[in-house]
């Protein structure tokens, strides 16, 4: 199964941050979702931050990579996406997916290592976007 990840990056004095968010009812995660039937990946990516964060950002998302995860052989497609509005601290968006759920969105330092409250799947994407990002800075 096919997945994307809308990356939104900022600096701070922590260096570099990814944005995040507590799920309600399965722990700290990265916005992600599935790729739709005949559905563009920039498109989707695009799709799924609107979805999960109520974010717009701007057309033609750049590609950073993708990764097959070892915990369970999804390939996810990861894309960086740029908003031109000022993004807060941190936020609360009700999202619809499982009947209405309300995500807390917060800045995450990527170099930082992933705790418990992260699934493995997204310790995982964590590392690999800290590969790519921190470490060509």
């Amino acid at each position: 199964m096919k997945k994307v990840v809308p990356v939104i990056l900022r600096h701070s004095n922590q260096g570099r941050e990814i944005l995040a968010f507590h799920h309600p009812l399965a722990g700290t995660q990265l916005v992600k979702g599935t790729i739709e039937h005949d559905e563009q990946y920039e498109q989707a990516a695009i799709r799924e931050l609107f979805e999960e964060s109520g974010l717009i950002a701007q057309p033609n998302p750049k590609f950073i990579g993708d990764l097959i995860l070892n915990v369970n052989q999804q390939n996810w497609y990861f894309y960086l996406c740029e908003v031109t509005c000022e993004l807060a601290e941190t936020w609360h968006h009700h999202c619809q997916d499982g009947g209405g759920l309300d995500f807390k969105f917060f800045w995450y330092p990527l170099d930082q290592q992933p705790d418990d409250h992260w699934h493995e799947t997204f310790r995982e994407a964590l590392g690999f976007l800290n590969s790519l990002i921190v470490g060509r800075k």
